[in-house]
């Protein structure tokens, strides 16, 4: 089965918590804080696995975890890192963010790795919290939390040509007879369920790849049938080879034909209705009406675009548009068709560093900079709950309740721990 298309989530691994240790030791009558820090939590990067060529493994497993790292503990010993998480695609695959539709990776190239999430940072242990007044502080800092996020895989085909045109125009005969490729072959007036890919290559020796996109019918770009699924494949190719029934068998207008099929292109993509496009005018072999061809060839002209006359089924005229496929090809620069500003990193930064709300009369402050706070205070230590004053007045939060209105006595609830507010 040929999957193109899937959602997994995925979650970097949570940092260690740093230690409460002090050091005990015979003859050392009062040693002093000896916790260790907790270790980084495991990122996770994607790569490109050159034995991959769908997405199908994605369908039946769709949640990916990095490893945790360890806490640390007494005696100065760091907790270990977490594994890294490594996931492989097909060429060809972008990732992209499901809540924002944000492309945060396109991995098109050949031993390509990213880094798109970003492991949480290993919690410090009380070692790093004594001062000459603070000698013994009894807390640490907890590790950070991995980041969890829903993404989308799309596959795209990296073809260096692709063939277009109604279902039954000939395109998997052409692809057949032009390469090694096995497609499925018939009288079908519906579309092919799966791309196929073949490699052509020339007299010359030159090779490109072709691949048959499924049959495009009057609605794709809205998403009828399989249309969209089959739309972003042509979106990486270079040349489009717009294959037209010209024998008349079927009742087809190959003028008809041709609008129709542009005119879903330009629904879809405006840059991919400017690729560059060659008009196949196929089954010559069984022509009826000449005139059939003759006001497509009128349409080519009229557009500026190259016509060729060929039968998939005898070969008439197949050399000679492949040779100037070779041609074109070599005229066509390869570009990047998918638009990654920046490669996008996953950090715990991106969030605000609090924020500030009433809820049912409870003044209710959260956010990434009070949750990391939270993580190092001792609520049972009038040490650690003085720090703990001292970083919400750095933060600038009792500011901001200040502007917004809090009151003596009211209740104030920092993440999960309640308060009642006085100056």
């Amino acid at each position: 089965m040929f999957t193109d298309y899937v959602k997994i989530i995925v979650k970097s691994g949570d940092g260690g918590n740093g230690a409460v240790s002090f050091r005990r030791e015979k003859y050392v009558a009062a040693g002093g804080p000896d916790g260790g820090d907790g270790g980084k939590g495991g990122d996770v990067y994607f790569f490109v696995n050159p034995d991959a060529n769908t997405l199908i493994d994605f369908r039946y497993k769709k949640k990916f975890k990095a490893e945790n790292g360890k806490n640390g503990e007494g005696g100065h010993r760091y907790g270990k890192s977490g594994e890294d998480l490594h996931i492989g695609v097909p060429i060809g695959t972008i990732i992209k963010d499901a809540a924002t539709q944000e492309v945060l990776a396109d991995l098109s190239q050949k031993g390509q790795e990213e880094l798109v999430l970003a492991g949480g940072r290993g919690g410090k242990g009380n070692s790093h919290f004594a001062t000459s007044t603070r000698q013994a502080p009894r807390f640490a800092i907890d590790g950070e939390k991995g980041i969890e996020k829903e993404l989308i895989l799309e596959l795209k085909l990296l073809a260096d040509v692709g063939l277009i045109g109604f279902p039954n125009v000939g395109k998997s005969t052409f692809l057949a007879r032009t390469t090694s490729a096995t497609p499925k072959i018939a009288d079908y007036h519906f579309t092919t369920l799966e791309p196929n890919l073949g490699v052509v290559k020339s007299k010359a020796g030159e090779s490109f790849v072709i691949a048959d996109i499924p049959g495009i019918i009057e609605g794709a770009s809205e998403g009828t049938g399989l249309g969209l699924q089959f739309l972003r494949h042509i979106e990486r190719t270079r040349l489009l080879l717009h294959v037209i029934d010209v024998s008349g068998i079927e009742g087809r207008n190959p003028v008809e034909d041709f609008y129709t099929i542009n005119t879903e292109l330009k629904k879809y993509s405006e840059k991919l209705a400017k690729r560059k496009q060659i008009i196949v005018a196929n089954k010559i072999d069984s022509m009826q009406d000449s005139s059939l061809y003759e006001e497509l060839e009128k349409v080519a002209q009229k557009e500026n675009l190259e016509i060729y006359k060929i039968s998939a089924v005898t070969g008439e005229g197949v050399d000679t548009l492949l040779n100037r496929v070779t041609e074109v090809l070599k005229e066509l620069p390869r570009e990047e068709l998918v638009e990654v500003k920046q490669h996008k990193i996953y950090t715990l930064e991106e969030e605000e560093p609090f924020t500030i709300k009433r809820e049912d009369g409870i003044w209710v402050v959260d956010g990434i900079a009070v949750q990391k706070l939270m993580r190092r205070v001792n609520l049972e230590d009038n040490e650690s709950l003085y720090y703990f004053q001292k970083c919400l007045d750095e933060l600038g939060v009792n500011e901001k309740l200040k502007k917004m209105g809090v009151k003596e006595g009211d209740t104030v609830r920092v993440v999960d721990w309640e308060l009642e507010w006085y100056d």
